[in-house]
């Protein structure tokens, strides 16, 4: 967390007495403190006859009186007040960028309000969520602009999280003259929604069959397209603009056969992208039992998946397909599949908001419905026999998977009982995922320095699928 324009403060004011007739002010302990000093010392230079002792405690005393009087928002006695006196207090508003934010780093800029005579110091303790808390002490207004009341100060916060995030929360209180304390008043805690960023991706696996009337890919049938499939004599239906005329005056001189040529129709493909969002799981063992704090300087299985799929999801709108996306952890109506660069804004919107549910532990009787033609991308962890039940439906009806494995490198326990449970988990998902290899599934790992690798193996299996199915690109 990083405050712009201030002075790291690790002290704090100690509560003193509560002044009377000034709301929400009190007296600091450094008053007290003058206060007792002098008095002390006053009665010690009576006592022992010694007047230089006397005098030492009478500046203390004199400043101590002078500073009471000198109250918040003016001078003079406590009755001179009025209840709009408390409008006069040093306040503060958190400004925050409208819309939603991107992973990295939050900005937020606080702005302080300070009348005249009001305060000369305004204490700050500002606290998020997985950070440190920081306390700061800055003067009221800056010294080039004395005459102006309002102060801003930028507020950084380092993330690597996405989704809902818990941004800044910040205690304000004024101080004047160190003899008077404002109340805290808290600014901020607000919520904002960070979208997952997406990394440049090549070629990906496609389905078998492709649909619509026009795309960016070549399908098996015939159509308007630019890959030549064949030459054919001119036939009822076909247009005019796709005869072939020096083909027609080689085989055909005399003309009496017109010879066209056919090309393969253009479509596009269409991809649903499947969230596995039942779990959110972190490098830390200690934490997967729901206990602890997620470290912000780590992503999560669930920030993993969101990555992946906005990759995905971008790479396919851009090359001109359908993308679709569906929930596990909530029983809702999946966003259908659509191109355009709005529908990738929904996309990213729906992954942000993914997150495990109470509902997310029951079982799904039926899988998710996948539209005719499609592939499924899978984003999982992997640590149950869900996604093997999901993956093998899907294949049966004909649907080709690719499973985006999501779990975090995980670090290792020092407990000996997460040692052993950590072990036998992992045992039992190196099955599931050989299980899957072994009956065809492409696996591609999303963590650590295999997301770096993720892109090759995309082309990779994009150009196997070529070489299967002649003439376009496919799938798995």
């Amino acid at each position: 967390m990083t405050v712009g324009g201030v002075i790291v403060s690790g002290g704090r004011t100690s509560r003193g007495d509560r002044a009377d007739g000034a709301k929400g002010w009190r007296l600091t302990s450094a008053h007290t403190a003058a206060v007792a000093a002098g008095v002390l010392l006053l009665a010690l230079g009576v006592l022992t006859g010694r007047p230089d002792v006397a005098l030492v405690g009478v500046p203390g005393l004199l400043a101590a009186a002078w500073g009471r009087t000198a109250r918040p928002g003016g001078t003079g006695a406590p009755a001179a007040r009025t209840p709009t006196d408390d409008d006069g207090d040093p306040r503060g508003t958190l400004h925050e960028p409208e819309g939603t934010a991107a992973p990295g780093e939050l900005t937020a800029t606080l702005r302080l309000t300070t009348p005249p005579h009001a305060a000369d110091v305004v204490h700050l303790r500002i606290s998020a969520a997985g950070h440190r808390t920081t306390e700061v002490a800055l003067a009221a207004r800056p010294r080039s602009e004395q005459a102006r009341p309002v102060r801003d100060v930028p507020l950084r916060l380092s993330s690597v999280r996405t989704g809902p995030q818990e941004t800044f929360a910040i205690d304000v209180r004024g101080s004047l003259h160190a003899v008077w304390e404002q109340e805290p008043t808290q600014v901020g805690g607000t919520r904002r929604l960070v979208l997952p960023a997406a990394a440049p991706l090549g070629r990906l696996p496609l389905p078998r069959r492709l649909r619509g009337l026009t795309g960016p890919h070549s399908a098996r049938r015939l159509g308007d397209g630019a890959e030549l499939r064949d030459i054919h004599p001119f036939t009822p239906g076909d247009r005019l603009r796709r005869i072939d005329w020096r083909t027609t005056a080689r085989r055909s001189p005399d003309l009496d056969t017109l010879y066209v040529r056919r090309t393969y129709a253009t479509a596009e493909a269409t991809a649903m992208l499947v969230v596995d969002s039942r779990d959110d799981v972190g490098p830390d063992l200690r934490t997967w039992r729901g206990y602890g704090t997620l470290r912000v300087d780590e992503p999560t299985s669930l920030d993993l998946a969101r990555h992946a799929a906005a990759s995905v999801a971008r790479a396919l709108v851009e090359a001109g397909d359908r993308v679709g996306m569906e929930d596990l952890a909530r029983r809702r109506r999946p966003l259908p599949p659509a191109s355009g660069r709005r529908h990738l804004r929904r996309v990213l919107h729906g992954l942000a908001l993914a997150h495990p549910t109470q509902r997310a532990s029951v079982h799904r009787v039926r899988p998710p419905q996948v539209p005719a033609d499609a592939i499924v991308y899978l984003f999982s962890t992997v640590l149950d026999d869900e996604p093997l039940h999901l993956v093998r439906t899907w294949r049966a009806k004909g649907h080709p998977v690719v499973l985006v494995d999501t779990l975090p490198d995980v670090h290792r326990a020092t407990a000996s009982h997460l040692r052993i449970a950590w072990r036998i988990a992992r045992m039992e998902r190196e099955d599931r995922l050989a299980a899957l290899a072994g009956e065809g599934v492409p696996v591609v790992r999303w963590a650590g320095s295999e997301r770096d690798k993720a892109a090759v193996r995309f082309e990779a299996l994009a150009r196997a699928a070529e070489r299967h199915v002649p003439g376009r690109t496919g799938a798995p």
